[in-house]
């Protein structure tokens, strides 16, 4: 058994317990401690049995282990055999070169994977290295993977929780834990035993607020908590546990095996066929078995691999220009492949900054622009821009939200999210910080009873000595007497209060945050109350979504790829920023609790039509992720926060976000977004598809040719005539024509209308969608090269001078078929040229193939002649009419697609798109 799974089986009994329905003299029974803490001799036993508080990882392969696994590709092993044939052939050119290519290949697998081990230790740089502990009735400072289930830990603002803990105590404790459930707000937590022991219902995380969770930050107030779970048995250990099962593979990585069997097949096809077929017409032996080794050597692209390798490359420095980070090659063309799309909402499709868009009073409603903390925005009143200080009354509600605040702003801003979008909202205005030029002399901290925070401060304005009072519109309204109103108090009216209330009833419906704000000036000797208010206004706030999410998410709709927002924020709040985005459309919304009452079964019917999750935990992303999957979706799942780890690594590629990310889910990940713009995947994805693209036309171009090649030689052998091509031109063949072009095909410009189509099919195979390439193309070859050798032996010209001409009709056709190649639906056109690489790619074969014709000394060694203008005339012919050939059935064939897309109705694929 591994040793995190022996880790947490340790803490078996404490893991069935639900500690948040115990009360906390039940909780200090069950773990037999008390408030003074464990002795330091309990301490150590305990650490003994339950093991250290520490994230542990699987027993990892030693560097040669992983190194050696890059080779067991039945791709790999059929070019390993092809190093082999070649270097007994005496090609040791060919050996090297193909030797070097699986080596690169291997190479570049193993840093992949050496980068993927990084998860876990970024799991464990998280957590908090030191924690207030007591211990033997002292408060004592010890490592963090020194504690155990029973020890007594003390709190407060701006710790990070070292393990899962029953609260004991509290002082208006909030907690940021994001990191877990993905909501953007902070959690207020209670020391309240909540539900029933015997309940066999289990509550999510963020339904337990009497509990506090190993990776989450205390954001405001303090507490004291034992120790309930501690290293791989909390929360955050049972995430690291799920990112140490085996990876999947990739859809690339699946259909390269496929073709690598189908290769492996036709390899040792191709050497019998031909070599019994020789035989059979009496050739002799040792000639026949050197062309049929040569001839398998030519039937396995050798460049593919190299193509493939630097396509992928190629794409991963295109795609980092666009700030996205790949980590692994082959995840490359799997985003290029994804039909729907799991977004994270928090930090991905909204700016996870709070952020105020409203501030009203009885005389004004203001919107402020802007997202997140950035202190740049507009005051928008009745449709123009104006200068806030010109509103006196919204100006005191701004002055209100920065006096009573705890929240710490400068270089970067320190405390509860709702605080820090107070401030931000000030400092659009305009207002400095006046807290540090005046004096706090009383305040009532905030209650999660009274809803509610007041302060007693001095300044040196007009204001003096006043109350000020934020809170929860109900409670304020009900401490309030007076209103501010045109720069002057008056008694407030029954009618202001029903405007109030339906005002904050308005920006609820549209799921904002609102507080209501009040103040009253004082005496200096008088005693802070939180009666006879008067009423100043309301800030409504919401977690925006971020400027350029809307148009990706259009873009996505265009290339039929679904977005489904995944969040663990309320359900209306989800709404809201779905619709913002124009995600929801008619799609159905589900809860967590939604998602518990449904079968798989039942849920695998309905996944296709829900856009958006709400309240979900690590288990439904999963789960969500797995649905999609068992439909037919490549998924890829966004994510910043630990609780996306686990769906990142289930889903065919994981996106992570790099600004707001934790380590944890940039290391689980396949690709990272570092300026965290859902635009950014869009951009991803549109080089993922041409990426695939330029695979598949480098296999058309090597199958082609090699198909071609092949059928030259069993026509002769079948028909009784000499051999056209000898053993060293194939080898020459598959130098010249596999070499350079392809690998100019493999880094082609990406197509403009790329983003236009819908995703292909999942089960496509890499040679689907080619007949003109693999039947046509080699069919054609086959008949013309044949006809001119026959006829240039009828003609009277020796064998030499035949073959001679069949070997540079081959090279020149294929050289052609690579210009067609560059468009394997659609004729090339004018944009034949485009490909700058491709061009001299072509030239430089022309000129190596002419320097073996033209060099007497090579003449001998590749059995040529030099060849006349005329016969240079009949092979441009002959490769000129197979690219017209090509040219003209692709635009034939692209003008039937497009009038059957007219007459037939929207296929099933894309079906999900009707929301």
């Amino acid at each position: 058994m591994p040793s995190f799974q022996k880790a947490a089986r340790r803490q078996d009994e404490l893991r069935t317990a639900r500690w948040h329905a115990l009360s906390v003299t039940e909780c200090m029974s069950r773990l037999k401690t008390q408030p003074s803490g464990l002795t330091l001799k309990e301490a150590e036993a305990r650490l003994e049995r339950y093991g250290s508080n520490e994230l542990l990882e699987k027993q990892k392969k030693r560097d040669l282990e992983l190194f050696l696994d890059q080779f067991r590709s039945l791709l790999i092993w059929i070019l390993i055999v092809a190093v082999a044939i070649s270097a007994f052939l005496g090609e040791i050119l060919d050996a090297i070169v193909i030797s070097a290519i699986v080596i690169i290949n291997a190479i570049l697998g193993f840093v992949q994977i050496k980068k993927a081990e990084e998860a876990i230790s970024a799991l464990k740089k998280m957590a908090a290295p030191t924690v207030s502990v007591m211990r033997e009735g002292q408060a004592r400072t010890i490592s963090s993977k020194d504690l155990v289930p029973g020890d007594i830990i003390l709190l407060k603002a701006g710790d990070k929780v070292p393990a899962d803990c029953r609260i004991m105590r509290q002082m208006n404790l909030k907690l940021d834990e994001s990191v877990l459930t993905g909501e953007s707000a902070s959690v207020t937590k209670s020391e309240l035993a909540i539900g029933l022991s015997g309940s066999k219902e289990d509550l999510p995380i963020f339904q337990r607020k009497n509990l506090v969770f190993a990776g989450t930050t205390v954001v405001y107030g303090r507490c004291e908590a034992v120790v309930v779970l501690t290293g791989m048995s909390t929360e955050f250990g049972k995430i690291a546990e799920t990112l140490q099962t085996p990876e999947e593979e990739t859809p690339l990585q699946k259909k390269i095996d496929a073709l690598g069997r189908l290769l492996g097949i036709l390899f040792v096809a191709v050497c019998l066929l031909v070599f019994l077929l020789g035989i059979a017409s009496q050739l002799p032996a040792v000639q026949m078995f050197v062309t049929a080794l040569a001839l398998a050597v030519a039937a396995v692209p050798e460049g593919l691999l190299a193509a493939i390798t630097i396509a992928l490359a190629v794409g991963i420095t295109r795609m980092a220009k666009q700030n996205a980070i790949v980590r692994r090659l082959t995840a490359v063309e799997g985003l290029g492949s994804v039909t729907a799309i799991c977004s994270d909402k928090t930090g991905t499709l909204t700016v996870n900054e709070m952020t105020v868009r409203r501030v009203w009073t009885l005389d004004n409603e203001v919107e402020v622009t802007g997202e997140g903390y950035r202190p740049s925005g507009k005051f928008i009143a009745e449709g123009r821009s104006i200068d806030p200080k010109r509103l006196k009354d919204a100006m005191r509600v701004l002055k209100a939200g920065l006096l009573c605040n705890d929240a710490l702003g400068g270089a970067g801003y320190v405390g509860d999210p709702t605080e820090i979008a107070l401030l931000v909202s000030a400092r659009k205005a305009g207002l400095k910080d006046l807290r540090a030029s005046s004096e706090r002399v009383g305040e009532i901290p905030f209650d999660s009873s009274r809803k509610m925070m007041s302060v007693l401060h001095e300044t040196d304005d007009e204001d003096k000595t006043s109350v000020w009072t934020k809170g929860a519109v109900e409670e304020v309204l009900k401490r309030s007497a007076f209103v501010f109103r045109n720069g002057k108090i008056t008694k407030m009216t029954e009618k202001e209060k029903r405007n109030i209330l339906d005002v904050n009833r308005r920006y609820a419906e549209r799921s904002y945050r609102i507080l209501a704000f009040a103040m009253k000036r004082v005496s200096k000797s008088e005693r802070l109350t939180e009666s006879r208010l008067v009423f100043l206004g309301l800030q409504a706030m919401i977690d925006p979504p971020r400027p350029e999410a809307k148009g990706a998410i259009a873009r996505c709709r265009m290339a039929g790829i679904k977005v489904v927002m995944i969040t663990g924020d309320h359900k209306e709040t989800a709404v809201a920023v779905a619709k913002e985005l124009d995600i929801l459309g008619g799609g159905a919304v589900l809860s967590g609790e939604d998602l518990d009452r449904l079968g798989d079964r039942e849920f695998g019917r309905i996944v296709e039509d829900v856009s958006v999750y709400a309240r979900v935990s690590p288990e439904h992303k999963v789960r969500i992720t797995e649905a999609l999957k068992g439909k037919g979706h490549v998924v890829a799942m966004t994510g910043d926060g630990v609780n996306d780890a686990p769906a990142l690594r289930k889903a065919d590629i994981g996106v992570a976000m790099g600004i707001t990310g934790t380590d944890v889910t940039k290391e689980v990940a396949d690709i990272v977004i570092t300026d965290d713009d859902f635009s950014t995947i869009v951009s991803a994805v549109s080089e993922g598809r041409g990426i695939y693209d330029n695979i598949r036309k480098t296999i058309a171009l090597l199958l082609s040719g090699n198909i071609g090649e092949v059928g030259v030689l069993l026509i002769a052998i079948l028909a009784g005539l000499p051999l056209p091509l000898a053993a060293i031109q194939i080898l020459w063949i598959n130098l010249v024509t596999d070499g350079l072009p392809a690998l100019a095909i493999a880094i082609d410009p990406i197509s403009k209308d790329v983003m236009s189509r819908k995703p292909r099919p999942r089960e496509e195979s890499l040679t689907d969608r080619m007949r003109a390439y693999v039947f046509d193309a080699p069919v054609i070859m086959v008949a013309a090269v044949m006809l001119l050798f026959v006829f240039s032996l009828n003609n009277g010209k020796e064998l030499v001078r035949a073959q001679t001409i069949v070997f540079t009709t081959v090279i020149v056709f294929e050289l052609f078929l690579s210009l067609s190649c560059r468009s394997l639906e659609k004729p090339v056109g004018t944009g034949v040229l485009d490909n700058r690489y491709l061009i001299l790619a072509i030239a430089a074969s022309l000129i190596l193939h002419a320097s073996i014709l033209y060099t007497p000394s090579l003449n001998d060694a590749f059995n040529v002649v030099p060849l006349t203008a005329d016969e240079w005339l009949q092979i441009f012919a002959i490769g000129l009419i197979c690219y017209a050939y090509l040219e003209t059935a692709k635009a034939v064939a692209s003008i039937a697609s497009s009038a059957r897309s007219l007459e037939s109705p929207q296929p099933k694929g894309v079906a999900y798109n009707r929301h």
